[in-house]
């Protein structure tokens, strides 16, 4: 390796790192304020709060490695072209696309890494950050409970007025409100002086011990002019046990099938193996649907119909309802009607079904796109942030962050449209996903064209001068010496 190309590099990988890692603490940060309510008042340990940030961080990648490679990339080459480092180097017949030879590999090398880390550690960060927020609770039960406000815990929610204890499991002035199965159901309400939770981390099991206490429960009155007067039961306890079960909750399990899939969890594999699954489930459901609702309106299948001229010799007349009496004709208007409004609620609910699976399959194509976009984002920002460096001329953290946030605005914002529009079907997954690519891929084009030909951003000369010989004639035809003659 040259000598140049290996200033090229350090000073390159340099920025790189310094921008990557203060970007990346400024989104940490965005994080911890996304989940402040998951974090604050419910008594959460270092080494808690600290798993919490460490399963959020890859998903971060994605965001911070563009924008990283995209302002590292204007400051390094806008400082070479301000220091006038690049006039040395065209002087002696090096040109940009040379300068940019080793960059161009270890970026290539840079998207393959981003590549794997999309597909492998971002799935299983994904998958760690989702058991550990529905685990948190069974890890330190008392957490799932914060002072002064109700919390949703299993099928109760409960409030408290104040905890203590070394875990936060003593607590005082406890309300509980038991979650009605069903509309008119039984409504229970539990307050207690003071109670304690005791929980087993092997166990899904929350046991909640209140003292001194009383309920009050409706009571739903069969006759329905009983239900005014609003009948309820009252009892006190001095000490009532409630189990409150939290492994719907808090499950916890090494199966990514138990989990609610995502597919945010699953890498390049896994997406093409569901999406096969999605999409031979979509495709059955909709044989089986046509095939129901033609036995339902009475079409059968062109291969089962058997023709004989001898049995249809007799031709039915134009109005079939002719052949029915005033009273037969309304039974078989109604029973028409009702068919048919039957037959079109079916339509229309298995219309919204088909749809909501094909939004799924949608999100899952986005999800599998993505992986190869992060790692196409990384060269596309190097093309657009190298030579947009040596044509502004300018290094620092002044005009290079302009440019860098407004490129990567447009970026994000492209990509985003592109992928809600995609998941809803208003465009294909794979063009909602490269759309940004795509618009910005001839910006790129175009830097790199006019860097390479010592051309500016826009010339300005061509909007300039004739405005500039506009006002010189208007100048001279209003000058004082023509005034006086």
């Amino acid at each position: 390796m040259k000598i140049l190309d290996k200033y090229l590099l350090k000073t390159f990988s340099f920025t790189f790192t310094t921008v990557f890692v203060i970007l990346f603490f400024i989104f940490i940060l965005q994080t911890v304020w996304l989940f402040i309510s998951e974090l604050a008042g419910k008594d959460l340990d270092l080494i808690l709060v600290v798993k919490f940030l460490l399963f959020s961080m890859p998903r971060i990648i994605p965001l911070v490695l563009p924008l990283s490679v995209l302002l590292a990339s204007i400051m390094t080459f806008g400082n070479l072209a301000e220091n006038y480092e690049f006039a040395a180097m065209k002087s002696s017949g090096i040109s940009l696309q040379r300068a940019m030879r080793v960059l161009i590999i270890f970026i290539f090398i840079l998207s393959i890494v981003a590549f794997w880390f999309a597909n492998n550690v971002i799935p299983y960060a994904e998958y760690k950050f989702v058991n550990f927020r529905k685990n948190i609770a069974q890890a330190k039960p008392a957490m799932a409970i914060a002072e002064g406000q109700f919390n949703d815990v299993g099928t109760y929610n409960i409030k408290v007025n104040k905890k203590s204890g070394e875990n936060g499991n003593i607590l005082k002035g406890v309300t509980i409100h038991e979650k009605a199965n069903n509309v008119g159901e039984n409504k229970t309400v539990i307050k207690a002086k003071d109670g304690e939770l005791i929980s087993n981390e092997k166990s899904s099991i929350l046991k909640l011990v209140l003292n001194d206490g009383y309920y009050y429960q409706d009571v739903t009155p069969k006759k329905y002019e009983d239900r005014a007067k609003l009948p309820f039961i009252k009892g006190a306890f001095k000490k009532h046990i409630i189990n409150i079960d939290l492994s719907e909750l808090n499950k916890v399990d090494d199966s990514k099938e138990s989990i609610a899939g995502t597919n945010a969890m699953l890498n390049v594999n896994e997406l093409r193996y569901t999406l096969d699954s999605l999409n031979k489930n979509m495709d059955n459901e909709i044989v089986s649907f046509s095939e129901n609702i033609n036995q339902r309106v009475g079409i059968r299948k062109s291969s089962t119909l058997v023709t004989d001229k001898k049995k249809n010799k007799k031709t039915l007349p134009s109005d079939l309802l002719s052949l029915y009496n005033n009273k037969q004709k309304i039974d078989v208007i109604k029973m028409a009607s009702s068919n048919v409004t039957s037959n079109e609620y079916s339509i229309e609910s298995t219309q919204k079904d088909l749809k909501d699976k094909q939004r799924e399959i949608n999100k899952h194509l986005t999800a599998l796109y993505e992986k190869f976009v992060i790692a196409f984002a990384c060269f596309l920002m190097f093309f657009i942030g190298a030579p947009l460096g040596a044509i502004i001329r300018k290094g620092g953290l002044g005009l290079p962050i302009v440019f860098a946030v407004l490129i990567f605005i447009t970026f994000h914002f492209i990509n985003t449209f592109g992928k809600r529009l995609s998941q809803e079907g208003g465009m294909t997954p794979f063009l909602g996903s490269w759309m940004s690519s795509f618009i910005l891929s001839p910006l790129a084009i175009l830097l790199t064209y006019r860097a390479t030909n010592d051309n500016g951003l826009i010339n300005f000369d061509a909007i300039t001068t004739p405005i500039s010989q506009v006002f010189q004639k208007i100048s001279e035809r209003f000058s004082p010496a023509q005034n006086k003659e």
